[in-house]
């Protein structure tokens, strides 16, 4: 990796790109930090600090994850890039469901950027959306429901309240326009390098408070830590590959196919989506109890016991069994055999041994639920990492090395480095004469 890099910043246009990338990541955090108008930046520094020693109880993790930090600070890029990635898996689930998405989806490039236009208005309102709540609850002092002080300037000022909805949703509407300045101009996915950013903004600060805190813990995270990204990268670049051999067919005068190529399913097929809708859904459990905290209701109280925090072992099983079901789910709407099988064979592929049409399809769907098994228990048992910590030895739930952030950081890594190597093996290849 470090010899991909270097010979990178020695090639003048690759080297330009590298660094327009970093410049992008620098203006990011600077939004990241940078305090919304009409936020009291003392009395928010000292609720922030109050409620990081007691995180255990934090419903908004997964948000203040892929924000960097920057949630519950309530800075311009407070949203960081959260209201896209649920717009965006929104869209895929709805290609599914709505023809008319479908069919945008079947146009190629001209119907992915109608289905990319409708992402970036859904954000939008996303944004909206979860500005207006969060914002709502600084005012009602249920953001730091510990902290007394006041984290608004003027809380009953209503014009003030509007222009911060308006400059938090402005801030994801300039994050979505640097993810898009990355992909065109920089290296890598723009909206994962963002998300890749956000995540490692927040290790340092975790590390040094487990280091401050007990030398020997920290030296069992940064082991467990390489281990676990070890494990990642091996089971990330696991895949199947099945053959596949195009005949050969007469079109006019020219000769087309007799070429061999595969189809390669990887072990994770899903990705971290799994992981994001189950914590999603077990959100929703957290957010009833922190609403209703006076009820005197039962299943509020049983709710509140086994599901509001991550200790309990309903809890845990919960979400393992929610992992493995949407990964199942998100696997079966992304990977649709038959539409595989009917390609391959409208354009003469078959797999040696099986027959195209119906049997191709069958056994796709066969090697993909074989794959898709080891793929979900292995995004559960790494997703409860941080779990498992918490409940055992009581350790913050932003432990450093949990399983989302390992997921996200080593998947993101290793695709920025291979669109590296590919420029430059593009720039450099000597061919077979020297």
């Amino acid at each position: 990796m470090l010899t991909a890099f270097t010979r990178a910043f020695r090639t003048p246009d690759l080297r330009k790109k590298l660094l327009f990338t970093l410049g992008i990541i620098a203006l990011f955090r600077l939004g990241s930090v940078l305090p919304t108008p009409g936020v009291h930046v003392q009395n928010l520094a000292a609720c922030f600090d109050q409620a990081r020693a007691g995180e255990t109880g934090n419903i908004y993790g997964m948000v203040q994850l892929f924000s960097g930090g920057a949630l519950l600070k309530l800075s311009v890029f407070a949203l960081g890039i959260m209201p896209y990635i649920t717009a965006s898996i929104i869209l895929q689930l709805l290609v599914v469901v709505i023809p008319r998405l479908e069919a945008l989806k079947k146009e190629g490039q001209a119907g992915q950027t109608k289905i990319t236009q409708y992402t970036r208005y859904l954000t939008i309102g996303l944004a909206v959306l979860q500005s207006t709540a969060f914002i709502a609850l600084a005012r009602t002092g249920q953001l730091f429901p510990n902290c007394q002080q006041n984290v608004l300037l003027d809380p009953d000022n209503i014009f003030g309240i509007v222009t911060m909805v308006v400059i938090m949703t402005a801030g994801t509407s300039v994050i979505m326009w640097l993810g898009e300045l990355i992909t065109d101009r920089g290296v890598g996915n723009g909206m994962s390098i963002l998300i890749f950013t956000q995540i490692v903004a927040v290790f340092p600060s975790e590390l040094a408070n487990i280091f401050q805190a007990n030398k020997f813990t920290f030296a069992v995270v940064m082991v467990v830590g390489v281990f676990m990204i070890a494990a990642v990268v091996f089971v990330e670049q696991g895949q199947r590959r099945i053959p596949v051999q195009y005949a050969k067919r007469m079109v006019g005068r020219r000769m087309y196919g007799g070429t061999s190529t595969y189809i390669p399913l990887k072990v994770n097929q899903a990705g971290i989506i799994p992981v994001i809708f189950a914590s999603s859904l077990l959100y929703l459990p957290q957010l009833l109890t922190s609403l209703f905290q006076t009820s005197d209701n039962a299943v509020i109280a049983w709710i509140s016991q086994n599901l509001a925090t991550g200790d309990t072992p309903i809890y845990m099983a919960s979400f393992f069994l929610l992992i493995v079901f949407f990964t199942y789910f998100y696997v079966s709407i992304t990977f649709n055999p038959p539409e595989v099988a009917d390609n391959m064979k409208k354009y003469g592929g078959f797999i040696p041994g099986i027959r195209p049409g119906r049997p191709t399809a069958e056994y796709l769907s066969f090697v993909l639920n074989r794959l898709t098994a080891p793929g979900a228990l292995y995004l559960g048992l790494i997703s409860m990492v941080p779990i498992v910590a918490l409940a055992v030895a009581g350790a913050s739930q932003n432990f450093p090395f949990g399983g989302t952030s390992i997921l996200i950081m080593v998947g993101v890594g290793l695709d920025t480095v291979k669109q590296i190597e590919s420029q430059l093996q593009q720039r450099n290849y000597e061919g077979f004469l020297r």
